[in-house]
């Protein structure tokens, strides 16, 4: 089974290249990093999971960046993947830099998780337009791509206007890393095949999985894109053979798990153990 493992919150608790370095002996194919820079104490926005107020515990994630390099320098074959960035709270081209030194010095292993985020009152602290989030990262996708394709870019757009510039290291993947669209947004197929390079849905059954693999397969032929070039990485589920089977099976091309909260290396390696044994062997 083609399966990953996400980090559980607080997310700093264990060393990424523990976690990374033990997820890879294990046979996990990928290992993901999220991410809430700052997380405001008062807010109007209901949180997704429940509709209720937004849990203390959700302001406890790590930097993903600083992890998966962290991760990258112990390991040798897992995917090193974010679950997801977002990206109307960063700057693309620091970010383009970032992501691209990131594949260079992990062998061309990262895969680049993209959301657009549900807390307006982080996105707006952050510097981003919550309510144009989506033609913001829309904008910010095309500037990377610019930077990582091309030995001089340039932009000209909405969010993001610079002349000529030279940006390296370049990525090892060609043309880039992978582009995976987070979320169950209206348009987000129509946007996966415009922009991107696989979706990356949360919170879904296997229906949901089976209809989308068809959707985003005729959009593909439509846009004249080979539907086999898209992925599906269904995020955030259960450690359930059965369940992840399903998925498999109705068109995703990796589920990635989650794993309890553990506080220290020796009781989250018993927990990585079990997964394992219950999903990969």
């Amino acid at each position: 089974m083609s399966v990953g493992t996400s980090v559980p919150l607080p997310a700093y608790t264990i060393d990424p290249a523990f976690m990374a370095r033990k997820a890879e002996e294990l046979g996990f194919e990928s290992i993901w990093y999220a991410e809430h820079p700052v997380v405001p104490v008062h807010s109007a926005s209901p949180f997704p999971a429940t509709g209720g107020p937004i849990p203390e515990t959700y302001s406890h994630f790590t930097e993903p960046y600083i992890a998966l390099a962290r991760a990258s320098g112990v390991t040798s074959t897992i995917r090193l993947c974010t679950g997801i960035t977002l990206v109307p709270e960063r700057n693309p081209l620091l970010l383009a830099k970032e992501i691209a030194a990131l594949d260079l010095w992990s062998g061309g292993r990262f895969e680049f998780g993209v959301g657009t985020g549900w807390l307006r009152e982080e996105t707006e602290i952050m510097g981003g337009d919550f309510d144009h989030r989506w033609t913001q990262t829309r904008e910010a996708i095309e500037v990377m791509k610019e930077l990582w394709t091309k030995d001089e870019a340039e932009y000209h757009g909405r969010y993001f206007d610079f002349p000529l510039v030279r940006c390296y290291p370049k990525p090892v993947q060609k043309p880039h890393p992978p582009v995976l669209l987070g979320g169950m947004a209206r348009n987000v197929l129509r946007r996966v095949v415009a922009h991107a390079d696989g979706w990356l849905p949360n919170r879904v059954t296997p229906a949901d999985v089976e209809d989308g693999r068809a959707r985003l397969d005729a959009l593909a032929g439509e846009a004249g894109r080979d539907p086999a070039s898209l992925t599906i990485s269904v995020y955030g589920q259960d450690p359930n053979r059965e369940l992840i089977q399903s998925f498999l099976d109705a068109g995703a091309n990796r589920v990635v798990v989650r794993p309890e909260f553990c506080s220290n290396e020796e009781d989250m390696g018993r927990e990585l153990e079990r997964i394992a044994e219950a999903v990969i062997r």
